[in-house]
This record gives structure tokens, sequence and C-alpha cells, in this order.
């Protein structure tokens, strides 16, 4: 392929809840869109999952649009003809980056394949034609509140149950749910929150039977995670220190973990994650597909990555009704805890243009 130009697009989009974390509270999504046109009039779509500030990542969503204007797409404007899997060695020399990385990749990958005829799951080798859904809950501002939030997803057929934790908003709020489900599949997510003393605190878990309590610590302190591993019998389970296939490598040969969360935005895009998913299949550690609350093209896919056969876990792969009024696509509707896995040519979806259109703060065309 050869790209003709990249339209660069930021949008705001509301979110149907304030979701928060123990790094922030989010209102609404500020998005960067990549819509690249090859030469021969392919269109390609994705979208960054970068925040507007750098609190997830040290990325975020100004500094990436400026790294791939400044550097990325000189890059493969220079290069001329190239395949997306070779767009992780073109910008290898660029240091970091990921999600503005996976961003590129993507729409790069959504035109290769709608050009060939081929769809996004079929390419990464899907086994499955949906998808167990779970979802992801933020800190409440009550426990009653919690559990008003949580019955209602239970109730619409959700498979699975995430739960965001910090320090003061962990045990309590966690037996609670567990008392009131006490068979829902229940999973909590710290983002990094504790440190390496917290051992004996988080141990207080255990009881509540959890698939995994996720990203406890520093994303960078792997060793602390696989000490916090002999101190908690509920399973660790890595998510922002997972960046590479050689960081998962890492973390799993150090004993830091047994679960892991893969994110495409993370490390750089599908084709890596797929790496990592194989060696994972390969070493019998489960791995599912976590969410960044993304639109339609986003999801869509997620999707097609977690129907890969070593995503034995629901994923944060929500109906678009979680997070969105009107999502950018056709809505993604949950049937039965389950969501179809898209099996149309590229990523399986296009944005309604005049909705993205009303939603646009900013857009750029990029030539060569």
């Amino acid at each position: 392929m050869k790209i003709a130009d990249v339209e660069l697009r930021i949008i705001h989009l509301p979110l149907v809840r304030p979701f928060r974390t123990s790094f922030g509270t989010q209102v609404d999504r500020e998005i960067l869109m990549l819509k690249v046109t090859t030469s021969e009039g392919v269109i390609g779509w994705s979208e960054c999952v970068a925040m507007s500030e750098p609190l997830y990542s040290s990325e975020y969503l100004a500094e990436c649009m400026d790294v791939i204007k400044r550097f990325f797409l000189p890059a493969l404007f220079q290069r001329g003809e190239f395949k997306a899997e070779q767009i992780s060695a073109i910008l290898r020399p660029f240091l970091g980056h990921p999600m503005a990385k996976a961003a590129v990749e993507t729409a790069c990958l959504d035109a290769q394949l709608r050009s060939e005829k081929v769809s996004l799951a079929s390419y990464l080798g899907a086994v499955k034609t949906k998808v167990e859904c779970g979802v992801s809950v933020g800190i409440a501002p009550s426990i009653e509140q919690l559990i008003e939030e949580v019955t209602s997803y239970v109730e619409a057929g959700y498979r699975r149950i995430k739960l965001k934790i910090e320090p003061g908003w962990d045990i309590i709020p966690v037996g609670k749910i567990r008392e009131l489900f006490p068979t829902i599949p229940l999973q909590v997510d710290a983002n990094q929150a504790y440190s390496r003393t917290d051992g004996p605190h988080l141990a207080q878990l255990d009881p509540f039977n959890l698939l995994l309590i996720e990203q406890p610590l520093d994303e960078h302190d792997i060793l602390g995670h696989a000490e916090l591993a002999k101190v908690t019998k509920t399973p660790i389970c890595l998510d922002e220190s997972i960046i590479s296939l050689q960081s998962a490598k890492d973390a799993i040969e150090m004993g830091a973990t047994t679960v892991i969360n893969i994110k495409p935005g993370r490390a750089s895009g599908y084709l890596e994650s797929k790496r990592i998913h194989d060696f994972c299949l390969s070493k019998k550690i489960p791995v599912w597909c976590g969410g960044m609350l993304e639109t339609g093209i986003g999801r869509s896919a997620n999707l097609a990555l977690a129907a890969l056969p070593g995503f034995t876990l629901p994923g944060d792969t929500s109906a678009s009704s979680r997070y969105y009024k009107r999502d950018i696509t056709n809505p993604f509707i949950m049937n039965d805890g389950y969501l179809d896995v898209p099996n149309t040519e590229g990523i399986g979806v296009e944005p309604d243009l005049e909705f993205l259109e009303s939603l646009t703060k900013h857009k750029e065309l990029v030539k060569q």
C-alpha cells in the first residue's frame, strides 16, 4: 500500500455517566481519529486511545497528534510502498509512543485488509463469532450508588464485573458486591494505586474469590508484583506493565503475573498484541482484552482480537450503550451477554460521517 493522505480529527464524545478511577474522573472523551486514504482510494480508520492528559499513561492526545504528524507520517511517506506488517519496523527508530504507533498501524491495516477484502478477525486468526461481555465499573460516590450501578449491569446480562479500587475504596465495597452477587465473576483494577507495603491489606481481598487483581503497583515495578504474588492468593494480572511481547515474557518469567490484560493501544497495535497472545497461549497463560472507553471503531477491532483462542476471560468489550448515548458507528448491542464479532472487510465498521462532523473540534489533512 501507499498512503495518499491522512486526516487527523479530534472529537468530543460525552459519556453516559462519569467514569472515575484511581487516577481521575472522565465525563467525556476527547478522541484523536485517524483516516488513512491510500493511493488507490481505499480508506482505513482508527482511534488513538490516549487520554487528554498524561494520567493513565505518559502519552496524551496532543502529544500523539504531534508525533504522528512530525515523525511517523513523514517516515511512511518517505518509504512509499509498504505493508502494514512493516510499520513497526519503520517506526522503530522513534522511541516509545505505543498508543500513537497503534493508531497509525491500525488505520493502515484497516485500509490494507479492506483492499484485500479480508476481515480483521479472520486475519488475526479468530475462532469465535461472538465474545463474552464484561463491564468495568468506576469508583462510585457511595456504596449505595455502586450497588445500583452493578445491579443494572448484572440485570442487563454482563458476564463479568470489574470494580475499580483505590486505597480507602477496596475491601468494603468489593465485599459488599460479592455478598450481593456471590456467583458473578468478579475482579478488581487498581490502576497502580498501591505500594509494595500494601500486600497484607490487599490479601484481605482473597476471601471474595476474585478472578484477579489488576495492576496493583506501579507499571515499572515488576519485582514488586512478583513479591506481591507471594502474599496474596488472588491472581495478579498486569495491564499497564505489558507494552510489548518482551515485557510480557519478562513479567511471566519473574512470576509477576499469571494473567495478562492485552490492550492494543499500550502494545503498539494489534500485530504485537497477537504476538503477546500467541506466546501466552503457548505458556497456558490466560489473557483478556482490556478497554479504553473506545468508540465503535476501537471496539470493533478489540472484538476481533478477543475472538482469538487464548482470550478465555471476558474482557472490557462492553456494549456501546455502556459508555455512549450515541456511538459514532452503528451501536454494538449485547445479546445474552455476548457481542458479535464483525466479519466484514477490515475492522468491519465505519463511522457515521455526519455525526462525526458534528462532534469535531479540530481537523487537518496531512499529505505527502
